[in-house]
């Protein structure tokens, strides 16, 4: 979304993902915006328990239910993720014969997802300007989430130039783009691996509370008792 609203408002071409200074570069406008799962910065500066890599940053956190994540990660482990990368990420190996619930709660998925929102939760004070978007929020009132990402980075953004970017990434427009290969300037990010399997596409079906599609009653209770007692109430 906040690609296409930057496009669309200066003129860009549409199959354009922002890369940190790509679009910056093109219209001084645009603000530089470094994408990233945060998950190997620390490794190359060696703060681990800290956020101090951000404390001097502009960041928004878009934060999801652990539980929705997990099962997303599932997807990604199984259909879309190198092996070398599943390695890294301390994930099962790769082609291991695992099921859905066994994944989730391996310890590099939901404890180290908990653990991950915790460390940013713990450490939000000392972020000099700090953004949280809720996925949920985000799914809810899409318009007026964007509309706030954008007004913490300093853009005005009219009604039209919302309505715009919501449209252009609405599920069914990026499973199409999908398709089309549309960012394949971009790499694999928003590619489809397999066209003819729905588990492959980086967009699957941005469902809040999807994770209970997934597991039994009991397995549901569990697992929400797990996110229950770990999680920060920061998140709510």
């Amino acid at each position: 979304m906040i690609s296409r609203f930057y496009s669309f408002k200066y003129g860009l071409k549409a199959n354009i993902l922002m890369g940190f200074d790509n679009m910056h570069s093109k219209n001084k406008a645009i603000p530089k915006l470094f994408f990233s799962h945060d998950n190997y910065l620390k490794d190359y500066t060696g703060n681990v328990n800290s956020k101090a890599d951000f404390y001097d940053s502009k960041v928004v956190l878009l934060v999801r239910h652990p539980l929705d994540v997990a099962v997303s990660q599932f997807f990604q482990w199984k259909f879309r993720m190198r092996p070398g990368k599943k390695a890294l990420n301390d994930y099962p190996e790769d082609g291991a014969d695992i099921g859905i619930y066994d994944f989730v709660i391996h310890p590099g998925v939901l404890p180290k997802i908990i653990d991950y929102l915790n460390l940013w939760a713990d450490e939000s004070s000392k972020i000099r300007e700090l953004h949280i978007v809720h996925y949920e929020d985000m799914h809810a009132n899409t318009s007026e989430a964007l509309d706030g990402i954008l007004h913490f980075l300093d853009t005005f953004a009219t009604a039209p130039e919302l309505e715009d970017a919501v449209s252009f990434s609405s599920v069914d427009n990026m499973h199409k783009m999908e398709e089309k290969r549309t960012f394949w300037l971009s790499g694999s990010r928003m590619t489809a691996k397999d066209k003819s399997n729905p588990h492959s596409y980086k967009v699957r079906k941005a469902k809040v509370g999807g994770y209970r599609d997934y597991f039994d009653e009991g397995q549901t209770l569990s697992l929400e008792a797990i996110v229950n007692e770990r999680l920060n109430p920061l998140y709510g």
